[in-house]
């Protein structure tokens, strides 16, 4: 790659901010996910209300990105990114000084999503600067903001057991917030002559491409299982293996590395070998790999398949936003508004599966196994589809084709 070509194709001060307001957003859209460990002990919650307490953020993610996406169009990525930045504040401030029961919680945790929704301002934000033969770095350095979610492993429990108060862990993420929306409102700058904002008609046609649910699918099975994982494997290595909520965050932790830092390489090598390729190498080890985690194996044998399933998943991720722009190029911003919801349904949806499984079965076998079926049926539809995609609008080597 022509590293001095990529940075002068864009705008690195607005790439560096959309990644630190993205970072920062996913740190506090998985709060609750570690806390959650402790959060059980203190409102005796079982294994179906933990599930849901950890993907209610992420079903708010799914939600908000649709209205962020909106204002994204009409007045703008870095103006929705304040304004997302500011409502952020509500839910950290209520569950630090307010929260009593678990509705409150719940509802907390719906509103936390607004964070997650930074990827309706963050990406675009990015994207618009950079042709299309560098989206997939440039969105993979944007999209490793989900690094964020590492500090929320490695600290929120910490913070909460030297405090002695869950709650506190809400009030401190309110300073790296703030600094952030500092940082950004002085770097980021929108790209000139963006793209006029689009009407209703606009996100009805889009949605009647089949490939853009698709896309949806897609993404939901990377990023909705990066998510997903991300806040459900601390509740999962304490209830599986007795670890303290501390230890079964720095598990987690280990884990959610894989899968935040490796999505720009995804996106890299999504460039170099096209996306198709990386996508079905990428499923088809995610199926492998949960296939074997099913069998529940030793703590360490689990933290390695699992470090290769965070890892896969995360270059997904850039994986298939190196696909979007080459199909959805006039349409990006809505598309990506559309396919980054699809995401946060995923992450939605897997903590329920392995935490109503859990409750049903008293296992978690069940759970990952029809995990590893899902990985497998994105195997067999992205076989099926990259046949007519390489003959319409994407060439062998996964490069886009001239469009006329």
């Amino acid at each position: 790659m022509n590293k001095r070509g990529f940075f002068q194709s864009g705008h690195t001060p607005t790439l560096f901010s959309a990644f630190l307001y993205f970072d920062i957003s996913f740190m506090v859209w998985v709060l609750l996910g570690p806390l959650a460990v402790i959060i059980s002990e203190d409102f005796q919650l079982n294994a179906a209300q933990a599930a849901n307490l950890v993907a209610l953020p992420t079903l708010g993610g799914s939600i908000l990105r649709l209205v962020l996406g909106t204002l994204s169009d009409m007045i703008g990525p870095k103006k929705t990114g304040q304004i997302g930045m500011i409502v952020t504040f509500i839910p950290l401030l209520y569950g630090w000084l307010f929260v009593n029961s678990l509705t409150e919680l719940y509802i907390i945790a719906l509103l936390l999503g607004v964070a997650g929704a930074s990827f309706a301002a963050a990406l675009p934000l990015a994207s618009q600067w950079y042709p299309p033969q560098y989206q997939g770095l440039a969105m993979g350095i944007a999209g490793a903001g989900n690094s964020g979610t590492v500090f929320t492993t490695l600290f929120a429990n910490r913070i909460a057991q030297y405090f002695g108060d869950w709650s506190v862990v809400f009030g401190l993420a309110m300073i790296p917030v703030m600094l952030t929306f500092i940082a950004y409102s002085l770097l980021a700058k929108d790209k000139p002559n963006r793209p006029t904002p689009k009407k209703r008609s606009d996100y009805r046609n889009v949605l009647k491409e089949r490939d853009t649910w698709i896309f949806c699918f897609f993404y939901s099975v990377t990023f909705g299982g990066f998510v997903g994982l991300s806040t459900y494997l601390t509740i999962f290595f304490n209830n599986q293996y007795g670890l303290d909520p501390v230890k079964a965050g720095d598990f987690a932790a280990i884990c959610v590395v894989a899968g935040s830092f490796f999505r720009p390489v995804g996106g890299w090598l999504a460039d170099k070998l096209g996306g198709i390729r990386m996508l079905i190498f990428l499923f088809s080890v995610v199926c492998v790999m949960l296939t074997f985690m099913s069998t529940l194996p030793s703590l360490t044998l689990a933290t390695v398949l699992l470090f290769v399933v965070m890892m896969c998943l995360g270059m997904g991720n850039g994986s298939v936003f190196q696909l979007v722009p080459q199909r959805f190029s006039k349409e990006i911003g809505i598309v990506t508004g559309i396919v980054g919801a699809a995401g946060g349904i995923g992450g939605f949806i897997l903590p329920k599966i392995l935490g109503n499984l859990k409750l049903l079965t008293g296992s978690f076998s069940a759970g990952f196994f029809i995990l590893s079926g899902i990985a497998f049926l994105a195997v067999m539809l992205i076989s099926i589809v990259q046949v007519q995609w390489k003959k319409t609008w994407i060439s062998e080597g996964g490069k886009a084709k001239v469009e006329s």
